[in-house]
């Protein structure tokens, strides 16, 4: 008998409840216990069925969104699924949800919004399948404390090497922590977020704000420069390409690839192009398998790659494939890929010496 993901749905749109509930009620392994127009009637609603998974809208009446996951983690932490609109401001308050401890988001439409949701009921399924597997951020307290950097350096980091990074569930916190962690003096990085259009660009300038390295939203056809972080647009495929000029970004319109746009597998597959040794892959936390071939390629390729380890994964859904590939050469916690990163970027690339 299949266990049903029972999902409370908190929305103050009766049309948005409705959607919900029938695109859930649809599939076989879930169903909507509860629904809730507002956080106060969610609360009773929560207290009573003990959910699996809840979907939070980001603005409601007598609560805001974000107050209410705050109490909710802080009392009873379950896995949240937001709804965030389109907007500057719903991509800001969708960041800080995740920051408080939601695990993932979902763009809601706003125009013709009953066909919209229906054109995205895979994803809603898929997206909430991913919540409901997921580790919430309390049991990574227990990590393995971060390692200090070695102490005997072998020189500067060189900038002649390129860092390719791809993440899904859970990826929007493990990338600021992974890229806080780096200093300024670092070659180019390229990352594919699995994340809509519209969201990317917020997410860049959030990083930006907080990290020493440069980050934006990546343009097509400009230069990869050494001390910058380049985010895939929600819209487009990001590809790196060789120039006589140097490494530039390249971004395309394509089909999804593993049901993504981006793909991280894109990525990788562009980056195994490039002369043997010179890159380094890294794939952190996400569900599905997106990364695991390009990874493989990438590893066939020369580079060097890690993993982000099932203890400190949101979902270890992406790691674990990209290492059942064979594409991986080390499975780290989320606080060790930055110190092993600088190590090996300080170090001979693969082949030499």
């Amino acid at each position: 008998m299949v266990q049903l993901i029972r999902v409370v749905v908190v929305d103050d749109s009766a049309l948005i409840r409705s959607l919900l509930t029938a695109i859930i009620d649809a599939a076989p392994d879930m169903k909507v216990v509860a629904t809730a127009a507002d956080p106060l009637i969610a609360r009773e609603r929560i207290r009573e069925t003990n959910p699996d998974v809840v979907t939070l809208d980001v603005e409601m009446p007598r609560m805001d969104g974000l107050e209410f996951l705050r109490r909710l983690m802080r009392l009873k932490p379950t896995p949240v699924l937001m709804i965030s609109s389109l907007t500057q401001k719903g991509s800001d308050t969708t960041f800080q949800a995740l920051e408080l401890g939601a695990v993932d988001f979902l763009a809601k439409p706003t125009v013709d919004i009953a066909n919209a949701m229906q054109a995205y009921a895979d994803e809603i399924r898929d997206k909430i399948r991913a919540v409901a597997a997921a580790r919430l951020a309390e049991p990574r307290r227990f990590a393995p404390p971060r390692p200090a950097a070695p102490t005997a350096q072998p020189g500067a980091i060189r900038q002649d090497r390129l860092v390719c990074i791809g993440a899904s569930t859970g990826g929007t916190e493990a990338l600021r922590e992974l890229l806080c962690a780096l200093p300024a003096a670092m070659p180019p990085i390229l990352v594919v977020q699995h994340m809509p259009e519209g969201f990317t660009h917020s997410f860049a300038q959030r990083l930006d704000g907080v990290c020493a390295l440069s980050v934006k939203e990546a343009e097509d056809g400009e230069p990869l420069r050494p001390g910058t972080v380049y985010i895939a647009p929600g819209h487009s495929h990001l590809r790196v390409r060789r120039r006589s000029s140097g490494l530039a970004a390249a971004l395309d319109k394509g089909e999804p690839v593993n049901r993504h746009r981006p793909s991280v597998d894109v990525l990788f597959r562009s980056a195994s192009e490039l002369p043997a040794g010179r890159v380094l892959g890294v794939i952190l936390t996400g569900m599905g398998r997106d990364g695991a071939e390009g990874m493989r390629c990438l590893k066939e390729a020369g580079a060097y790659n890690i993993a982000q380890d099932e203890a400190t994964c949101v979902v270890y859904g992406m790691p674990k494939e990209a290492v059942a590939a064979g594409g991986v050469d080390e499975v780290l916690p989320l606080a060790w890929i930055a110190p092993r990163l600088l190590e090996r970027l300080r170090g001979p690339c693969r082949g030499e010496g």
